[in-house]
């Protein structure tokens, strides 16, 4: 897994990299309890907005962490936004997109140097 300093996890799963937000990111969020999720073949460029969730505390942004196509959505997340809660780095995933090159991946953050961007 990589992470990223708007504390997304991306995990690469053969040509395909899935997005969520780290366990750090959902407490600090609260209870999830809206997730707006992108459309299937959306082309996004790195920075773009590209779900918005809510919770009791407030409204964020998911940006795309690099450029794709969003190929796959968590429809889980529509019908129960607390998985996002409950199990983030698991089943409480966004979406998952296709990139150009999966080395762009090696960018970001690995999970210790993660820890040591959060405390």
């Amino acid at each position: 897994m990589k992470f990223t300093e708007e504390h997304e996890w991306l995990r690469a799963e053969g040509e395909l990299v899935v997005v969520g937000i780290t366990e750090h990111a959902a407490e600090q969020l609260g209870d999830v309890v809206f997730v707006e999720l992108p459309e299937p073949e959306t082309m996004v460029a790195r920075g773009d907005e590209v779900c918005v969730i809510e919770s009791v505390k407030a409204a964020s942004d998911i940006l795309a962490p690099l450029d794709g196509e969003i190929v796959e959505v968590n429809a889980a997340l529509i019908e129960n936004p607390a998985l996002v809660n409950e199990d983030p780095l698991g089943d409480g995933w966004f979406f998952k997109m296709r990139i150009a090159e999966l080395g762009l991946l090696e960018e970001y953050m690995s999970e210790d140097e993660y820890k040591d961007f959060i405390e």
